[in-house]
């Protein structure tokens, strides 16, 4: 009997719940100095108030809707359309896979877990299976995770680490001496576990090519000649994990896949996952490519990568078939410091290990032991210094955001019938997309705001890397603007004149930036009535941020201004960006003690071209000496204060 790796709640049970829910106690490895309010059932944490530390550990999954859980489900919903497209030609949208089944979770909260296309649909390149024929993928279907193997290999090596048996920064060559051949006695198990270690990205020649049985091919991994000196440069490769299996093998007495049953899928209760899965599992398995070299026909049930399959099935690289469900099971104990109810894989110390930036000379490549991170091209808007994850070849990928205690994860048979289909990058930024955007930011002070995001679109010109995206960002992108009307020096009880020679103007703003570094956002001027702009200095924001608000000052030259002074707020994407966006609120602009423009008051002339105006989640609030009803300072006489829509 298979048993739910969650707990399910009614709805009406939840909300219940959430009034009555008392603290939750911070996690261990937060100090107690976990940042934003307590986060449970029906409560949302923010997407502005990261936490600090890991989610309490006895945190365990529960099924719950979007709303339930204080989160906007128009991103979440408008993703499964777009899945829905993805996999189905007959919608008129270019598919990307034939199959696919997604998973998104935040607070230990699974909040949309959906199956669209055929797990099965061809039988061979260009002959469709007749529909009876078909199997429809389900939230259940098992997959082939391709390199997301490499995450399960990486985190038995850090067991190791943990247990003393190996080193970070001892060279494999101690544990494994017949790797020191050709010159790699250099290379450590740090630089196997984050590709420093000079390895090229295949064994040459392949592995299924070997003749000899196992112990051939796997003296021909030890065999490789490296392509540069260790820590020279950052190369993914397969070579590293296929090394590092050999390591961990000779340094327990165990198999790869015996470890892994014993040290994650077994203590976790991940009865889904399995290196070779058993026949039984076939009918859930989704089918991969049609082989022909090597001759295997179409593949399903046994692993895809050919080189894997020379392995017997289990390689350091590949071989893992698994769910959404498991996997999920496997990113919430990750988020919990290593435990998930009661047992544990990982202390919290190696768990930083895992998300610890190894790779900062190589900017891009940012990568902990055995994960990547910060990697926008499918981390999407859950891509920040803090995110980390992988991606596999048959069209996999898992996120894990530790900011916002988020995860996403995207299954795929991306390469059925045949390997060379396009980017599914897109759907896999979209899918983190969807679940940032659904976290809420709250203006301080819940007045009047705006927000603005990279669109995900498809990559130009890109192919699909498999597990690493091409050598840079995409040219191409958005270019939205929020524009002020002309602005006019404003006295209570008197009509608006015009902007005459004075003071100084202060221009002040909250922003709230959670973007690439590629993209911009800038704060410009215009005298001339908005024919030329000028960037305004010490306003252009890029990057994350911390995920936290900023009060932006600016200070403009008095004028005069004849005809009139306009102000822009300018956020520019790329194409391929990262971050959940840009939120702009609370702009004032002032002239000593008169006010110019409050973003706040409902007359205020801001004209929105790409940003979006949000609903305050709470009502205004109440300007410091001005009782309640009062209108907001600055505002003319008879307006009230809460925000009207955008001008």
């Amino acid at each position: 009997m298979r048993v739910s790796a969650y707990v399910i709640l009614p709805a009406g049970v939840l909300a219940v719940l959430a009034g009555l829910l008392g603290p939750v106690p911070p996690s261990p490895a937060s100090d107690g100095k976990d940042s934003g309010p307590v986060t449970g059932p029906g409560i949302v944490r923010g997407f502005d108030r990261p936490a600090r530390g890991f989610a309490p550990a006895d945190t365990v999954l529960r099924r719950a809707t979007p709303a339930a859980e204080g989160l906007d489900p128009a991103p979440i919903d408008a993703f499964v359309g777009r899945l829905e497209d993805w996999t189905d030609p007959a919608r008129g949208a270019a598919p990307l896979f034939p199959g696919a089944t997604a998973l998104l979770a935040h607070e230990g909260a699974v909040v949309t877990r959906h199956a669209s296309g055929d797990a099965v649909r061809y039988a061979r390149p260009g002959r469709l299976l007749p529909p009876g024929q078909r199997v429809p993928a389900r939230t259940d279907t098992i997959y082939d995770l391709a390199s997301l193997s490499k995450l399960f290999t990486s985190i038995v090596a850090v067991q190791q680490i943990e247990a003393g048996r190996l080193r970070l920064d001892a060279p494999a060559a101690r544990y494994l001496p017949a790797f020191a051949a050709h010159g790699k006695g250099g290379i450590t198990i740090e630089q196997l576990l984050t590709h420093t270690s000079g390895l090229p990205a295949d064994p040459r020649p392949p592995l299924w090519q070997v003749s000899g049985g196992l112990p051939a091919r796997k003296q021909a991994i030890l065999a490789a000649r490296p392509s540069a000196r260790p820590g020279a440069r950052y190369r993914y490769s397969d070579l590293n994990m296929l090394s590092l299996q050999l390591v961990v093998e000779k340094v327990t007495g165990q198999r790869l896949d015996d470890l892994v049953r014993e040290g994650i899928t077994g203590p976790l209760r991940m009865r889904d996952t399995a290196y070779r899965p058993p026949a039984a599992w076939r009918p859930r398995i989704a089918a991969t490519s049609y082989s022909v070299r090597p001759d295997r026909g179409l593949v399903r049930g046994t692993v895809h990568d050919a080189n894997a399959w020379a392995m017997g099935g289990v390689a350091g690289h590949a071989g893992v078939f698994s769910t959404v469900d498991d996997l999920a099971v496997l990113a919430q104990a990750l988020l919990n410091g290593g435990t998930y109810r009661g047992r544990r894989i990982l202390g919290p110390r190696a768990v930083e290990l895992l998300a610890h930036n190894y790779t900062e000379r190589f900017p891009g490549d940012e990568h902990g032991l055995g994960f990547e991170l910060d990697q926008a091209w499918y981390m999407g808007g859950l891509s920040s210094p803090r995110t980390l994850g992988h991606t596999g070849f048959t069209g996999t990928s898992l996120v894990i955001d530790l900011r916002s205690r988020s995860f996403a994860i995207l299954l795929t048979n991306r390469v059925h019938p045949e390997n060379e289909t396009p980017s599914i990058n897109p759907a896999r930024r979209a899918l983190a997309q969807a679940l940032a955007r659904s976290i809420p930011v709250r203006a301080p002070g819940g007045g009047r705001s705006w927000f603005d995001g990279p669109t995900v679109g498809p990559d130009p010109g890109e192919r699909d890397p498999g597990e690493r995206d091409p050598d840079g960002a995409e040219v191409g992108g958005d270019d939205s603007t929020l524009t002020s009307g002309r602005l006019r020096t404003i006295v209570p009880g008197r009509t608006a004149g015009q902007l005459l020679e004075g003071g100084p103007l202060h221009v002040s703003y909250d922003a709230f930036v959670d973007a690439d570094d590629t993209d911009r956002f800038v704060l410009e001027r215009s005298a001339d009535g908005g024919r030329t702009w000028q960037e305004v200095p010490g306003t252009a924001r890029s990057g994350h941020h911390g995920r936290s608000w900023q009060r932006v000052h600016a200070r403009l030259p008095g004028g005069p201004y004849p005809d009139g002074l306009r102000l822009r707020w300018r956020y520019t994407a790329t194409a391929l960006a990262g971050g959940r966006g840009v939120n702009l609120s609370g702009v004032l602009v002032t002239r000593g003690t008169r006010v110019l423009l409050d973003s706040d008051c409902p007359g205020a002339p801001l004209t929105a071209h790409g940003w979006h105006p949000l609903p305050p989640p709470w009502p205004l609030a109440r300007p410091a000496g001005l009782p309640s009803g009062g209108t907001a300072f600055g505002c003319p006489p008879g307006t009230g204060a809460r925000p009207g829509p955008v001008h």
